[in-house]
């Protein structure tokens, strides 16, 4: 086992439980253990170490030694260059999003498509919950071809986020329609896609929010974080109360009472009443950077858009809970 994780190598669930079972068996050869090897005891050696989905390597491992690696980075037909950097923030402003339910099995990653766009290559990067929907937009210098679309999983998501955060330079991606490899550094994360259909984010994204609201972000934030400290997880709802250039925030529980708290906003749109989920709230509110964000809103029924100047590439969508 010490020899495996050396070599650092981490293969898709079925080819991974093959390679390590014939290798445990070889250093039980080698150094002369006997045993039938009964495979309920390989079984249970093989889950200990096991990563599913994911291969993390080296380039130096890539030879002929390990022709199991090599083969997993050959034959792919798209490529991506990008700064490390830039591809972090794109993945660390969208991950939050990304759905848990194992249902829904289609949403447990980020989806990230390669388009022309008013003579401008952009990469989208999407993730949603079903609840939420966050999307940022790059600006591609280089031309490549398009990319239809691929969901890659959330623990290749967060296990790539740790590569990238370590390393300050070019990185390279390889991909096809089942498969992503990102060559970081001296490192060489594979994963396997999500094989589903992705949901079509733009009928998602309202064009018709008039209603425009501006609101200091660090004021916003800690007013929702007070008035949601006697929320439970059963009922999260806050609700909201847009007047002239005021917010009401209210919550109520039938244990602890009532808390309420009036904002200053920029607003001079209809009066509206709307409720939202305080946890989704607050973690929008802390993706976003600027001083003053803008919350854009149709009605009491529809989602809400929040935006930020400096980073106009950036969306966020919220639903709304009923109060």
């Amino acid at each position: 086992l010490s020899i495996l994780k050396s070599k650092n190598i981490i293969l898709d669930q079925e080819k991974r439980k093959i390679i390590i079972k014939e290798k445990f068996k070889n250093i039980c050869n080698s150094r002369k253990l006997k045993g039938d090897f009964n495979e309920k005891l390989v079984e249970e050696v093989v889950n200990l170490v096991e990563r599913p989905n994911v291969v993390i390597g080296k380039f130096n491992e890539c030879n002929e030694e390990n022709s199991d690696l090599k083969d997993e980075i050959s034959d792919l037909e798209i490529e991506i260059n990008i700064d490390s950097h830039k591809f972090l923030r794109l993945m660390d402003k969208t991950r939050f999003a990304i759905s848990n339910e194992e249902t829904r099995y289609f949403l447990n990653g980020i989806y990230f498509h390669k388009k022309k766009e008013d003579h401008s290559n952009l990469l989208s990067v999407v993730a949603t919950d079903g609840h939420r929907l966050a999307k940022i937009d790059f600006n591609f210098n280089e031309d490549s071809e398009e990319i239809a679309g691929v969901i890659v999983p959330k623990k290749t998501v967060n296990e790539l986020c740790k590569l990238l955060a370590e390393y300050d330079g070019s990185i390279k991606i390889n991909l096809d329609s089942n498969k992503i490899v990102f060559f970081i550094n001296e490192s060489i994360l594979i994963s396997k896609l999500i094989d589903g259909n992705f949901p079509d984010y733009d009928r998602v994204i309202p064009n018709d929010n008039n209603h425009i609201l501006k609101i200091n972000r660090h004021d916003f934030s800690m007013a929702v974080d007070r008035v949601s400290t006697i929320t439970t997880d059963k009922s999260p709802i806050i609700k909201f109360k847009l007047l002239n250039n005021v917010m009401n925030l209210s919550s109520v529980n039938s244990d602890s009472g009532t808390a309420t708290e009036d904002i200053t906003t920029i607003y001079s749109g209809n009066e509206i009443e709307i409720g939202f989920n305080s946890k989704y709230i607050l973690e929008m509110i802390n993706n976003l950077e600027d001083d003053e964000i803008t919350l854009s809103f149709k009605d009491s029924s529809s989602p809400v858009i929040a935006t930020e100047e400096s980073n106009p590439n950036l969306i966020y969508v919220l639903m709304p809970m009923r109060v």
